[in-house]
């Protein structure tokens, strides 16, 4: 009988390699504590990859040693014990994407929490990179907030990172949402090309508060835009981590296929606490406040990935508005200070104002837009003016209020005049306003015609202006709305009709006074 020694040897070889293939591509469970479990075994595993427990559940690697690695259990943590098996899956965590998931609450791993099954036609990993310098363009088309000081004096682009950060109980969640709010109002009227779809990422949220969000969303027939990332108080800190990017995952989905997308997370100080409890856990040497010393790039890799594509890149956007909490109105706190050299600027509410019923209660001084104008439509560059300036300068002197008697005229007047823009510029919650009406009461202010109101009536009687115009001067609304600026003609109209109004209205109020 011949024998190919070398033949013999090529087989053995190749058998006994498969036989160690297969040895690596499984572990043992060492030991499991608070959503951590230690694996022995998997030699050839990869960071962040999802390995699966012979119970079913799923875990993710988190940090690889000479002689184990760290896994974060996803789900069922309960089910895994000591001894248990773990086999690799070659696959970094991905979640479903795509329009069927608007209307859906989901959690941190895309899996749906409102009951009905979830149609999955395509997934995506949630850790990839942002896009280049050379694949993105400049933020140059408005996202309409509803909110009238932002949109006059804090504009927010589409592709742009605008943080919004304050004490608890300020109003954050409110101004986010109500921007949720006014692009549904707007995607009622426009193609579908021009729609902004959007997603919140609720992060240690109490269930109760995602209820009511999602009702509210309901009642303003909002929630058909709308994608809900639920990571609440009661979940495990991976989950919470993971919610973000996952949110993140989805909103791409409407910007590489050419859309807009609109992301809010609420909110990233939660985000970082998950992340240092999670970095304690894995045994990782704590820095400044106990956070580990790679908390700027968890966030940075996040944000980064709000962009407005390049025309080669079919044109789309993903507009991130992530919020943080700060302690004290203190934002040289490590989180907010990691958190605002990352954005393109930052909306700042303030607690004393909020006190003094100001809402919502944003500080001029503190706030600031990096992308400016270039994120506004002409006809609201054209009326907004000096009114930024002249309400910071009322700020300064409010503390000489008290001292009234004492003032020369032209302070008090500065003070009448930053009265009345507070008293304007103040908004209920849910009551966003479309981008005419906003245009029309600012060429009101700009032009003196609210000069001589009661500033107790001034939001009445723009009400009842704006109202007028719609009524009886449709034509020039939609002119002006159509072509985003206001004509020198159209500018000269305006003043006459706005003449008319207001002297008719002051007509009829001294004739009810005589």
């Amino acid at each position: 009988m011949n024998i190919n020694v070398n033949q013999l040897s090529e087989t053995i070889s190749k058998k006994l390699n498969n036989e160690r293939s297969k040895i690596l591509e499984v572990g043992t469970v060492l030991t499991v504590a608070d959503g951590v479990a230690t694996v022995c075994g998997l030699e050839d595993v990869m960071f962040s990859e999802v390995v699966k427990f012979s119970s079913g559940a799923l875990g993710q690697v988190q940090s690889i040693y000479y002689d184990s690695c760290s896994i974060l259990i996803l789900e069922d943590e309960i089910a895994v014990t000591e001894g248990d098996v773990v086999s690799r899956t070659h696959e970094i965590l991905k979640v479903p994407v795509g329009k069927h998931l608007l209307g859906r609450v989901v959690d941190a791993l895309g899996k749906p929490l409102d009951g009905d099954i979830l149609d999955v036609d395509e997934k995506r990993e949630i850790e990839v990179k942002a896009p280049g310098v050379m694949q993105r363009q400049s933020v140059h088309e408005p996202l309409q907030t509803g909110i009238k000081i932002i949109d006059a004096l804090i504009p927010i682009g589409r592709g742009q990172r605008q943080l919004i950060i304050g004490d608890r109980q300020t109003g954050k969640t409110t101004v986010a949402l109500d921007t949720i709010l006014n692009q549904a109002s707007i995607n009622k009227s426009v193609p579908e090309n021009e729609r902004v779809y959007c997603i919140y990422v609720a992060i240690g949220q109490k269930e109760s508060t995602i209820a009511r969000l999602k009702q509210t969303l309901l009642e303003h027939d909002a929630l058909q835009y709308t994608i809900i990332v639920s990571a609440c108080a009661g979940d495990v800190a991976v989950k919470q981590f993971l919610a973000a990017y996952t949110g993140c995952t989805m909103g791409e989905y409407f910007r590489d296929n050419g859309m807009h997308g609109l992301i809010v997370y609420d909110d990233l100080s939660k985000h970082a606490i998950a992340y240092r409890e999670i970095s304690l856990l894995l045994r990782r040497p704590p820095g400044r406040e106990a956070f580990p010393g790679d908390i700027f790039y968890i966030h940075s890799r996040l944000l980064e990935r709000a962009a407005k594509m390049s025309r080669d890149r079919g044109s789309g956007s993903l507009t991130a508005l992530p919020i943080v909490e700060t302690q004290e109105k203190d934002i040289s706190a490590y989180i907010p200070t990691n958190v605002i050299s990352i954005t393109d600027g930052q909306i700042f509410l303030d607690s004393s104002l909020f006190y003094q019923n100001i809402k919502p209660a944003i500080s001029i001084g503190t706030s600031v837009s990096r992308v400016g104008s270039a994120a506004q439509r002409k006809a609201m560059k054209q009326v907004v003016g000096s009114l930024k300036l002249e309400l910071a300068e009322f700020r300064e002197l409010e503390a000489f209020m008290q001292f009234s008697s004492d003032l020369d005229q032209d302070t008090k007047n500065a003070i009448r005049k930053g009265q009345l823009l507070t008293t304007l510029l103040t908004q209920g919650a849910s009551q966003p306003v479309d981008f005419v009406e906003q245009v029309m009461m600012f060429f009101a202010t700009q032009n003196g015609f609210l000069d001589h109101v009661e500033v107790d009536e001034v939001k009445a009687i723009a009400k009842k202006m704006t109202i007028f115009l719609e009524a009886k001067h449709s034509d020039l609304l939609d002119r002006i709305n159509t072509l985003g600026k206001i004509e020198e003609a159209d500018s000269n109209q305006l003043k006459e009709i706005l003449s008319g109004f207001f002297n008719i209205k002051q007509s009829n109020e001294e004739q009810k006074g005589l």
